[in-house]
């Protein structure tokens, strides 16, 4: 299961969403997610693997592209402030860990952001890491159908 996160108001907050509809339009499945981030508990139920994709401000230049395995990240630190939401991406992970409702394999792809003001544009940096994260989960997404 694929999850852009954000929403569509906050110019570089929609980096999730746009590589979401960027994959369905190379074919691949994937879904926009703009509510709480504790709804994707919901979302994401009885999923194997999911991969979600979010802004973030971490002070990484505007574009930087991180990739997590959310099993093997840390619960707390200045690594985890990245999310632009008001309950963390990484708060609600760590409660569905907590809470045993983790699926086995979760992958973040994090798109560092430059502006999150409301009415804001995407910026150039966002548009063209959006363009490398969807390549990059098409690739994997693609590597792993060919292993079954």
């Amino acid at each position: 299961m694929i999850i852009g996160i954000g929403t569509d108001t906050g110019g570089d907050d929609a980096a999730g969403l746009l590589v979401a509809r960027r994959l369905r339009a190379l074919g691949i499945e994937a879904v926009d997610y703009s509510g709480e981030v504790l709804g994707l508990l919901d979302r994401w139920e009885g999923a194997g693997d999911v991969i979600l994709i979010d802004a973030m401000r971490s002070g990484r230049p505007a574009g930087s592209i991180a990739v997590l395995d959310a099993r093997a990240a840390p619960w707390a630190g200045e690594e985890l402030h990245v999310s632009t939401h008001g309950l963390g991406l990484f708060e609600a992970l760590s409660l569905a860990a907590q809470l045993d409702r983790l699926p086995p394999r979760v992958v973040i792809y994090g798109i560092e952001g430059r502006s999150f003001e409301p009415g804001s544009q995407v910026s150039p940096e966002v548009l063209a890491a959006v363009e490398e994260a969807a390549r990059r989960i098409a690739q994997e997404v693609s590597g792993a159908a060919k292993c079954l």
